[in-house]
């Protein structure tokens, strides 16, 4: 699923025409029309379709062509309406008005054999287009190798259109981080009723069949290969990228586009041009923190399930004021990880007791209470439901990106700080579960002095 733009040196940039770009208007952004020359021309490569006998449907701003045989039930009729639907959720995002661009078309080529597609000259030989896995998009031209399951092969066509749209109405080319970052963002969908509805977190993995971000980012934070921010950003420009580097570009742009601390900054920066000295501009840009951004991508990466939500699982940074007296707080149940607002040095020891009972849900038609020790009827990440966790931020002790380490759970616990730095505490629970937990925990931290040292024995002299 890779881009044919400016960034990608040598004779894949010269390829690339420029647009207008639109401009960086607080309101809504009206793009010209795309320039002369800057488009293929869908109409002539319809019609080069029929002749060869392609199968062809067409929407407003999409013509699709393709091999595959007409079957019942498998969604390809639908794809160019689906298309529709989701061109106006990207104007939305860039806040272009669609009907400043009345005749932008895209002509996607859904293939299953690619021969059939050369030799009606619909998929060149020449060398300009490179050989691709799974997709590649040149100007608002693409294709796309069919896939069995319709989920992903609807996404990977939207996917493409995501590249279609910001190469030929917003000039692309950003670092590749950016590029496929967004196309994966936007192409994030679920059907409610057969209609598209963006969804760049996905709510559960069945609505995203084959798609497999999060659990791609799951396995690189288990085996200890998940990259921090700082990696992500250098991604180089590839003409194949494996699931690992989609995957944590989705999770960059997901983090940037809807952390509450960074959403108002990249929305500024995405609508600026989108060239290379784009991720620089970021960076320079006006109460940009580098440290708290890497810091929020590492905990959003170590948390992230299906149906994140920012809202309730963004982190409030605190260094804390030393634990030197007993202290009493109140952990939310519909919270993620939340300052304690005390902290302790490495190797000091506390003591906690937690009282009270937190609705964490239902089952059924039953609602769920749970006390700090949580509940067996349901298990998350390995522990009881609702159970009370106290952790800092630290590098494990196995390596990789710093994390929330967990040193004391359950309802009461004797523990020893692993590193000198904040408490911060939460019930476990799926991050996309919370809006549906009520309630909290009360909580009493007590220091414990360390042990007077022992006199030497011996006679007096």
């Amino acid at each position: 699923m890779t881009t044919q733009h400016k960034q990608r040196t040598g004779w894949w940039g010269a390829l690339l025409l420029l647009v207008t770009v639109a401009p960086p208007d607080p309101g809504v952004a009206v793009a010209d029309e795309p320039a002369r020359g800057a488009m293929v021309d869908v109409a002539r490569l319809e019609a080069t379709a029929r002749r060869a006998g392609l199968r062809v449907v067409s929407g407003e701003r999409l013509v699709l062509v393709t091999d595959r045989p007409a079957r019942a039930g498998d969604g390809v009729e639908d794809l160019p309406r689906i298309f529709d639907e989701a061109f106006a959720a990207w104007c939305d995002h860039f806040r272009v008005d669609p009907k400043s661009v009345p005749s932008w078309r895209a002509f996607g080529c859904l293939m299953s054999d690619r021969e059939a597609f050369r030799a009606a000259g619909l998929l060149p030989i020449d060398g300009t287009v490179p050989d691709f896995a799974n997709g590649f998009c040149d100007r608002n031209r693409f294709w796309l190798v069919d896939q069995a399951n319709p989920a992903y092969r609807r996404h990977l066509l939207l996917h493409e259109g995501v590249h279609a749209f910001t190469l030929t109405l917003r000039s692309l080319a950003a670092p590749t981080w950016y590029t496929e970052g967004i196309a994966e963002l936007l192409a994030t969908h679920r059907l409610e009723a057969g209609h598209f509805q963006p969804t760049p977190i996905p709510r559960r993995a069945d609505e995203v069949e084959q798609l497999g971000r999060i659990e791609a980012l799951r396995r690189l934070r288990t085996s200890g290969e998940i990259p921090g921010l700082a990696d992500v950003f250098a991604t180089p420009p590839s003409p194949r990228h494996d699931i690992p580097a989609y995957a944590t570009s989705w999770a960059t742009t997901a983090l940037l586009a809807g952390h509450p601390s960074h959403a108002g900054r990249f929305q500024a920066i995405e609508s600026g041009p989108l060239d290379a000295r784009l991720t620089a501009r970021l960076e320079a840009s006006d109460g940009w923190d580098g440290d708290l951004a890497a810091r929020d991508f590492d905990a959003f990466t170590d948390d992230l399930d299906h149906g994140y939500d920012f809202g309730r699982s963004a982190i409030e940074w605190t260094d804390g004021r030393p634990l030197t007296a007993p202290a009493e707080l109140v952990v939310a149940a519909d919270r993620g990880w939340q300052p304690s607002g005390w902290s302790m040095k490495a190797d000091e020891t506390a003591e906690f007791v937690a009282t009270g009972r937190a609705g964490v849900g239902r089952a059924g038609a039953i609602d769920l209470e749970s006390t700090a020790d949580g509940i067996s009827l349901r298990w998350y990440r390995g522990r009881p439901l609702g159970r009370l966790l106290v952790a800092q931020w630290a590098v494990p002790a196995e390596g990789s990106r710093p994390r929330f380490v967990v040193v004391a759970e359950g309802a009461a616990a004797r523990f020893t700080a692993i590193t000198t730095g904040a408490l911060y505490l939460k019930l476990n629970a799926p991050p996309g579960e919370l809006a549906g937990f009520d309630g909290g925990l009360d909580v009493a931290l007590t220091p414990v002095a360390p042990p007077a040292p022992q006199q030497r024995g011996g006679e007096k002299r």
